[in-house]
């Protein structure tokens, strides 16, 4: 599995776990030190480590082990390291003081929408006249 289908993977575990506001940092031409980083935010301490436990569990199912983890003690900004990929899980109020977007702000962000929220589908109307 290459690094962009592991952000693909990982974002679609993080929905899994209700985990919202999912973009992936792509620092492929700004740094050597990961590919990816994919970003995420989570209402509530119980949440952050449900999500990055959901993450580390299915991917070693799969034979992906993190290379490093932390943040699990105070559980604000859990961070899981996949060497290509980097795993960012915010309490919502962390991610807004530590806004790893603006200090990365010159990597190409894509925001990543949960497939469980397809927006309606429109449908055209015919207008008609009555007189």
């Amino acid at each position: 599995m290459n690094s962009t289908q592991l952000t693909k993977k990982i974002a679609n575990l993080i929905f899994a776990k209700k985990g919202f506001d999912v973009k992936v940092l792509d620092l492929r031409k700004l740094t050597t030190m990961a590919d990816y980083f994919v970003i995420c935010s989570a209402d509530s301490d119980t949440q952050v480590k449900a999500i990055a436990d959901e993450v580390d569990k299915k991917l070693r199912d799969e034979g992906i082990k993190n290379w490093h983890k932390e943040g699990y003690q105070a559980l604000t900004w859990v961070l899981i390291d996949y060497v290509d990929v980097i795993v960012h899980i915010f309490k919502k109020d962390s991610r807004e003081f530590y806004n790893l977007e603006k200090l990365w702000g010159d990597a190409p962000v894509k925001d990543i929408a949960d497939p469980a929220l397809k927006p309606p589908v429109k449908r055209k109307t015919k207008i008609t006249k009555e007189n």
